[in-house]
């Protein structure tokens, strides 16, 4: 399912559609490497008919099984078993303090990572929620193992190794076709890492990069083909300021429009890369319309929504340029920068 909206998934549940069952690799798998401890809790992220949930319990944890779909959260709690608490949460939108539990010794989310859009939060988050010597685990089809038209369900190899970023034990199993990833020991970066910058064309000297915030304060990072995390923006046309270039490249790269005259100009940025001056303007939106979308997939990878203190704990090292743009809007965020010369722009 290429849509991840609440309703599509009740429309979904509500029609018949079913998943994977849960097989036997994955309940020995499980039973071997991810034991219930003494009082054990279990989190069963995107639950669904609660199959997961219903054989964590069996095994000694209690659960508190979460997904988003009510149709599939109704159904799940027909079949009555101790030990189980269903709740409707969204992962990605929903405060996690409305969890049942603080923390949790495992962390389970079966088939459903690759439907994850914010992945780097999300999982920033849920790191925050294992007790200590606690697992995440995860278990998900590969880009290998499945038909092109059906990508979207499944992980590559690139995904996984960001997923596994920033732990400190990464165990990997075959599920009969399926990876099973139990991940412990959260061990995110002490200092955030900066990726160097390519030859620039001659005529490419200035340009853009956009801060851009949704309501919750989140800041729009893309994973490039690079291999770097960076904010949206790219070169001035002719005669084309800075406010409106910005605001040009966010909507070129992620369909979000905003209106120039509310863009505002925070910095000018300059620095010497292979002997050419690069001069980039650091632009704030605040105010969009639209959803981030890949537009130009040779470039990006996909769009994600960052919480502005995990900016030093991206698992992956982010643009140099883009750092030096939003150390212009939350200065000492980012330690360790390279150097840059700095010129604010008076605030009107």
């Amino acid at each position: 399912m290429a849509d991840s909206k609440p309703e599509a998934w009740d429309a979904h549940y509500a029609g018949g559609g079913r998943f994977r069952p849960l097989g036997d690799a994955e309940r020995r798998l499980l039973a071997q490497h991810v034991p219930a401890p003494a009082g054990g809790l279990a989190l069963d992220v995107g639950c669904g008919l609660g199959e997961l949930a219903r054989r964590l319990a069996g095994s000694g944890y209690r659960v508190d099984a979460v997904d988003w779909s009510a149709v599939a959260l109704t159904e799940a709690g027909r079949a009555d078993v101790t030990g189980v608490t269903y709740r409707r949460l969204d992962i990605e939108r929903d405060d996690l303090g409305e969890l049942p539990h603080p923390a949790y010794d495992l962390i389970t989310m079966r088939l459903g990572w690759a439907f994850v859009h914010d992945r780097t939060r999300v999982l920033n988050r849920l790191r925050e929620r294992l007790r200590p010597g606690g697992a995440l685990c995860v278990i998900t089809p590969t880009a290998d193992a499945v038909p092109e038209d059906r990508r979207g369900v499944a992980l590559d190899e690139e995904e996984i190794a960001m997923l596994r970023a920033g732990w400190g034990s990464y165990e990997r199993y075959d599920a009969d076709g399926l990876a099973l990833l139990v991940l412990r020991d959260p061990s995110p970066a002490a200092r955030p890492a900066y990726a160097g910058e390519g030859r620039p064309s001659p005529h490419a000297l200035t340009g853009a990069g956009v801060v851009v915030t949704e309501a919750a304060g989140r800041v729009l990072l893309g994973w490039s083909v690079r291999g770097v995390w960076e904010l949206p923006g790219g070169k001035n046309d002719a005669d084309e300021d800075f406010a409106a270039a910005a605001v040009r490249e966010l909507e070129e790269e992620t369909s979000l429009k905003a209106d120039p005259a509310a863009a505002q100009v925070r910095a000018i940025l300059m620095n010497c890369v292979h002997g050419i001056p690069r001069v980039t303007a650091a632009v704030r939106v605040t105010a969009f319309t639209g959803e981030p979308v890949v537009t130009e997939p040779r470039l990006i990878h996909r769009w994600e929504w960052h919480e502005v203190d995990d900016l030093p704990l991206l698992g992956r090292p982010l643009f140099t340029p883009s750092a030096h743009v939003l150390d212009t809007v939350w200065p000492g965020v980012l330690p360790g920068l390279p150097p840059v010369h700095r010129y604010r722009v008076a605030e009107s």
